[in-house]
Order: C-alpha cells, then sequence, then structure tokens
C-alpha cells in the first residue's frame, strides 16, 4: 500500500498551528508519515509541534534562522525523498489553513493515473470567517494550463491542496533560489511526467490574513518582478532538458526573458507589442479585451520609462 508523506513548513506560526495539527488528526485517511520544517521560528511554534508528537506521525526539523517559504519546503522534500519510494505520495502543508477530514482520502482515490491531483478550497479570513466558497473561483484560477502558461508564471496548482507523486523528487530536487513559488516548480515537472489533474472538491479552508507566505502578499513592485521573471525563465531555460520543453516553448522562454532583460533597461519597446499580443493568452491571465489590450500594451513600457512618467519602481 502507498504511503502519505505530509511536508509541513512552519515560520512563527503560533496562532493557527494548532488548529492546522487539529485537522491533520482528524484526517479519515491518515498520513503514514510527517515532515514538519520550522524555518528559526522565535515563537511558541517548537513547543505546539512538540506537544503534537504523540497525536501524530511527525518528525521536526529545525533551520537555525528564518531562510524562506521555498528553503523549507525544499529541505522537507529531501527529507522526504531519503523515506519515501515511487510509489508513495506527497501533500505540502502550510501551517495556518484547515484540511477538511476527507482532503487526504479524496485525493489519493482520485490521482488514477495523474503524477499530480489537486481540489478546491473554501477561502477564510484570520478569524475563520468565510470570504469565498471557492479558491478556485476567488483567485481566478483556470484548471487548464499549458507549459507556456506555467513559463510564463501563470500557475493553477495550489501546493496545498494537492497530492503529487513522491517519483518527482529526483526531478524537483534541489529546488532553486530562482524558483520563487516551489508549487509552480514541482506543477511543472508533473505535467511533463503523467500529467495533473483537477477535480472540483473542496479538501481544505484556505487562510488569507495579511501575513500568508503566499496568497496574501503584498504585491512586488515592477523591478522586483522583471528581476524576478529573468530568474525564473533562466532558471527554466537551465533545466529545460530535464523539463522536456519542446523547441516551441523552449523558443517562447528564450523570448519571454529577451523581451523581460530589455523591459529592465530599455525606455520604450513598441517592437515586442505584437509578439506579446500573439502570445497574450499565454502571457496573461483572463480579462476582458480591454484590460488585456492594456495590459499588452503597458509591456512596450520599460522600467526606465516608467519610473520616470508613472512612479513606479
Amino acid at each position: 500500500m502507498a504511503r502519505i508523506c505530509i511536508v509541513l513548513a512552519t515560520y512563527n506560526g503560533k496562532k493557527y498551528l494548532q488548529e492546522m495539527l487539529d485537522s491533520l488528526v482528524a484526517q479519515t485517511r491518515p498520513a503514514d508519515m510527517i515532515i514538519a520544517v520550522d524555518d528559526g521560528s522565535t515563537d511558541s511554534t517548537m513547543s505546539i509541534l512538540e506537544q503534537n508528537l504523540d497525536r501524530l506521525p511527525m518528525e521536526i526539523v529545525r533551520s537555525p534562522k528564518n531562510q524562506g517559504h521555498r528553503a523549507a519546503f525544499s529541505r522537507g522534500l529531501e527529507e522526504a525523498r531519503h523515506r519515501l519510494g515511487n510509489d508513495d505520495y506527497i501533500a505540502l502543508a502550510d501551517q495556518d489553513d484547515i484540511w477538511l477530514p476527507e482532503k487526504l482520502e479524496t485525493l489519493e482515490r482520485e490521482i488514477d493515473e495523474a503524477a499530480l491531483v489537486y481540489g478546491d478550497a473554501e477561502v477564510i479570513d484570520g478569524k475563520g470567517e468565510l470570504i469565498a466558497p471557492s479558491w478556485r473561483a476567488y483567485s481566478n484560477i483556470d484548471t487548464h494550463n499549458s507549459m507556456r502558461r506555467q513559463i510564463a508564471g501563470i500557475n493553477n496548482v495550489t501546493g496545498c491542496l494537492s497530492l503529487f507523486r513522491a517519483s518527482l523528487l529526483p526531478l524537483i530536487l534541489p529546488i532553486s533560489e530562482n524558483v520563487t513559488v516551489h508549487d509552480r516548480w514541482i506543477a511543472m515537472y508533473a505535467q511533463k511526467n503523467g500529467g495533473i489533474k483537477a477535480i472540483p472538491q473542496k479538501v481544505a479552508q484556505y487562510r488569507i490574513h495579511g501575513n500568508n507566505a503566499v496568497g496574501g502578499a503584498r504585491q512586488p513592485s515592477m523591478s522586483e518582478t522583471l528581476s524576478t521573471q529573468q530568474k525564473w525563465i533562466e532558471e527554466i531555460l537551465c533545466h529545460r532538458h530535464d523539463m522536456r520543453l519542446s523547441n516551441g516553448e523552449t523558443r517562447f522562454a528564450e523570448r519571454l526573458l529577451e523581451i523581460t532583460l530589455r523591459r529592465q533597461v530599455e525606455s520604450f519597446i513598441p517592437s515586442i507589442v505584437p509578439w506579446v499580443f500573439a502570445n497574450r493568452n499565454f502571457l496573461f491571465l483572463k480579462a476582458d479585451t480591454i484590460k488585456t489590450l492594456q495590459r499588452v500594451l503597458f509591456t512596450a513600457i520599460g522600467l526606465p520609462l516608467a519610473q520616470k512618467f508613472f512612479g513606479k519602481d
């Protein structure tokens, strides 16, 4: 029988962690092992984890200092890699969500032949009050996503709502610091190595409270966005053979990288607009025609011009 390992990342999570752990205890299909990586917490998070060791099959790994969300999950997945076989499964967990009781049972039943399966969630606030009945609808998440959209940074897989095969771990790891969102990286490999399956069932309550590592985080500046996108695409191109990118997908990534580099140093680049317009469905989230055209035209504006005339940094 396949085993399920939960990889949980924590950092100063005392406010919601116990409720999260309670929801793991309540699973109708219990996890076989849990690897909790604490990312240098300075509050009572470690004590809460330790107080639950007799309730859950949990091992705690502690980082001496905070290194960030990606690094914590990368460490947890490295630990899982040494304990699991190719036929086992991994579920990712954030410290502030609440898993519905049948989450693991549902995902394990529904994964079929796919490499990764993911469900939907209710959206709740810091007090546990319902914000929206569907995370997928709330965030305009499309269940069908091409590799070109993934290259452009549009991910449709929320890690804490997914279950994936441990056989992906040798491909995924290590997760570079240039990968800002770990579940996007996992989804790209899953898409090319067995496929991704979306199911309509809600499997958790996804909490947004303003301090989330992802989901509720502040919007980055234009300079940060361009720099992050540059590193992301460069990382993809370094792994294009492992990712099994087609020639067309590779050319798309190379062209997008070229545009990203030019936008960081050139003020106005109207020559890129035709390509951006032709690839608009890969580059942008769904929107009405006017908004989409605005997005397309804005790509002609480079950082120097945006800083000078639009006050963007």
